[in-house]
């Protein structure tokens, strides 16, 4: 059993030198924005307009030279919800946020009317230069006495940054406890747009056309949490969630020029789908209750929040809260199984709560870390770094794990350079292992047990 043991050890700790290929773009201890001056800094500071310790950025977007982060107003000391940094100033890792589109468009008019933008938590920018921001319209939802504003649909221009846009969810498609959170854009047709916001607090998808300017509300019974699934623990913090539907993935155009959509509860271990042919109609998806399907599971332990679907690759990638991972899967794999999901980064002190996670335009994949749990429930640690955004090509995100797109002719190659590494590793394994230790195996035959399960690895898919 202890030969066993180290084995796996031996072959998890070679698999974090495969994988784990993502790099820090940004970091910060505590967020801060670029304020007019300073003394307009401190004057928000005076009027706890600005609390920084309130502040946890949870949504991530990346066009052009912007990356967008959003900071809903859970709790007060907020000054703006929507800011960027510019990707192109590399004279810092913890860059200032710069308020989205402007200043004004975050500011409560002196009349008492609410901002332009009220507590987006997450925002997509589409192919057609627009940028959706989902504004679930809560100001503290963590304090004693939140302020409610109807949820809406904001859509700006990236080009000019100007607002073509502001669609407020009618009220009976809201309910009490309705928390919107999350966005997809199905966006073949610049004019025929469709827009998918999942609604985690009172489980259902508004679906929002764009060309008619209209929305309706999807109900079934696979958006609802998993009661057996609501137990997470993230960082020794155990805490109980029902979120429903979160993680939504859409797919490019299928042959009869729908999408699929790839979803699930936070609250859950499983993954369905539903084309878009039967959401883009309320009587359609009614009459048919049997289009929804349940792909399979992550297995246990692997409740979800964020996903997203990568259309030039056909993978999806998704957080794994509890693990504090992302992971991918291909969906052109017949079958949903934990041996096809690979894992793309995990990491108990720099990816604590994966909270966002995108691809842009030119082929990179973007994570946001930032210790929610954490920050909702005790307090983060100032002085050590909280929050953090990583980067790197899709390609070599997915290389070498179950999600890998590139031709297999050089398996050999990739066998023998195993091979060579892990002879490296269980020589230095081996050589710290105590005498009295129940393991008796040799580096050379702990090696070639690992190199046989790789081979088989690697034959089996």
């Amino acid at each position: 059993m202890g030969g066993r043991r180290a084995l796996i050890i031996l072959y998890l700790a070679y698999s974090a030198t495969c994988m784990d290929q993502l790099n820090i773009r940004f970091e910060w201890r505590q967020l801060d924005y670029q304020f007019t001056s300073p003394e307009a800094r401190q004057q928000a500071i005076d009027n706890k307009n600005f609390i920084p310790k309130n502040n946890i950025p949870m949504g991530i977007e990346i066009f052009e030279e912007k990356l967008f982060l959003t900071v809903p107003r859970w709790r007060s000391g907020v000054p703006a919800s929507l800011n960027y940094v510019n990707l192109k100033d590399n004279s810092t890792t913890s860059p200032k946020l710069m308020p989205y589109p402007s200043w004004a468009a975050h500011a409560t008019g002196l009349d008492g009317k609410p901002p332009e933008i009220i507590s987006p938590f997450r925002v997509r920018a589409d192919r057609c230069g627009r940028l959706w921001v989902l504004d679930n319209g809560k100001i503290g939802n963590l304090e004693t006495s939140p302020t409610k504003y109807p949820p809406s649909i904001i859509v700006y221009d990236l080009k000019t940054d100007n607002l073509l846009r502001k669609y407020v969810i009618p009220a009976d498609q809201v309910k009490e406890e309705s928390g919107f959170v999350n966005i997809v854009i199905e966006d073949t047709d610049c004019q025929k747009t469709y827009a998918y916001a999942g609604d985690v607090g009172k489980a259902g998808i508004v679906v929002y056309s764009w060309d008619r300017n209209e929305s309706w509300r999807i109900s079934h019974h696979f958006f609802y949490p998993d009661p057996f699934a609501c137990d997470f623990n993230v960082k020794g913090l155990n805490f109980s969630w029902t979120d429903a539907i979160f993680g939504m993935g859409i797919s490019g155009p299928n042959s009869d020029g729908y999408s699929t959509l790839y979803f699930h509860p936070m609250a859950s271990y499983n993954e369905f789908k539903v084309s878009t042919e039967y959401l883009r109609n309320v009587t359609v998806a009614e009459n048919n209750f049997e289009a929804f399907q349940q792909l399979g599971t992550r297995g246990p332990n692997s409740q979800s929040s964020v996903s997203f679907l990568d259309q030039k690759t056909g993978v999806l990638f998704y957080s794994l809260v509890n693990l504090n991972a992302v992971a991918c899967w291909k969906t052109s794999n017949r079958e949903y199984l934990m041996k096809n999901q690979g894992r793309i980064y995990m990491n108990d002190e720099t990816m604590v709560y994966p909270t966002d996670i995108k691809v842009d335009y030119n082929d990179n994949l973007w994570i946001l870390s930032n210790k929610l749990p954490i920050w909702m429930y005790t307090d983060l640690n100032e002085n050590e770094v909280n929050f953090r955004v990583f980067s790197a090509p899709v390609l070599e995100a997915i290389s070498h794990t179950a999600c890998d797109v590139t031709p297999r002719s050089d398996i050999l190659d990739k066998f023998n350079r195993f091979g060579n590494k892990v002879k490296n590793v269980t020589n230095n394994i081996v050589s710290k292992l105590k005498p009295n230790s129940a393991v008796t195996c040799s580096s050379t035959s702990i090696g070639m047990l690992v190199l046989l399960s790789w081979f088989a690895f690697l034959v089996s898919n």
